[in-house]
């Protein structure tokens, strides 16, 4: 079996537009589009996980695989921290929520700007 691959943005452009990037200049949009300064920001999908996330936040989407969750959880939670990135009530508590199953991490960040 084969599969396309995507490079995905973890925090998909549209939930950054709403979490904050509307307020960026085009340049600033344009370095979160293409960060490769972390290496949590773009990740390698498959097609099929890409389409079937679009531009949902963990309040309505998470990895089919329960082995992939806390580590998308920890990259969520990273990539919103290094771009100044807010966190609405629906994210944060499906955030908590399912952190609660994730053993307990220090997650280290650089922030873009």
């Amino acid at each position: 079996m084969t599969s396309d691959l995507d490079i995905d943005h973890m925090v998909p452009l549209a939930e950054a537009w709403d979490s904050g990037a509307r307020n960026w200049t085009t340049s600033r949009r344009q370095s979160y589009a293409n960060d490769l300064g972390d290496s949590r920001p773009l990740v390698a999908v498959t097609d099929n996980v890409n389409q079937a996330k679009g531009d949902q936040d963990p309040a309505t989407w998470m990895p089919p695989y329960s082995s992939a969750r806390c580590r998308y959880i920890n990259e969520w939670v990273a990539t919103k921290i290094r771009w100044r990135l807010t966190v609405d009530t629906a994210e944060k508590n499906a955030l908590t929520s399912w952190a609660n199953s994730c053993s307990n991490v220090t997650i280290t960040v650089v922030r873009a700007f």
